[in-house]
């Protein structure tokens, strides 16, 4: 965890703040199971105090996160240059996290940790689908294996598709 990104909300002067810290791998694998290998990303955190219990949030992420290829299994690098706005308000006693720009905290609450907002704004701006631009780039023992494994779907004439691994039909 972070330490620079817990922050003190009820004693934060008014005004804006800038929080920098640098975080890593274990920053995106201490709550859950992700996919992240190697992670060198910078990140700037704005906190602008606005009112007695009104405060706005500026994150930017720059850096590199290391994932696995989805096609061949080996590291892939992908930049991250990202930037996420966030308003903060104290009031009542649930925490309300439904909308995409508005964060309600109860009112009681005198530390917001900002780091699950940093990790899921890098998460989410990686893309869906981690493959290497270039297949080229990709590992060429694994695509070979892949490809010795691969299926053919043959459709014959009555509109019911077969399919051929290995020399083998298979009806279905």
């Amino acid at each position: 965890m972070v330490d620079a990104l817990k922050l003190k909300i009820k004693t934060l002067p008014f005004g804006t703040h800038a929080v920098e810290c640098h975080v890593d791998e274990a920053f995106f694998n201490t709550d859950e199971q992700n996919e992240v290998r190697r992670a060198d990303v910078d990140v700037t955190l704005n906190v602008t105090r606005k009112s007695e219990n009104t405060y706005r949030l500026e994150i930017t992420c720059r850096g590199t996160v290391t994932t696995g290829c989805d096609r061949c299994l080996d590291d892939l690098d992908l930049p991250v240059d990202v930037s996420y706005c966030l308003n903060v308000e104290q009031m009542g006693t649930e925490l309300d996290d439904t909308h995409d720009e508005l964060l309600i905290v109860p009112s009681d609450w005198r530390e917001l940790d900002a780091a699950p907002l940093v990790r899921d704004t890098v998460l989410l701006s990686l893309p869906m689908t981690h493959c290497h631009e270039n297949e080229d780039d990709c590992n060429a023992d694994m695509l070979n294996v892949l490809d010795s494994h691969s299926v053919e779907v043959i459709p014959d004439d009555d509109d019911n598709p077969q399919s051929v691994t290995n020399g083998t039909i298979t009806f279905k």
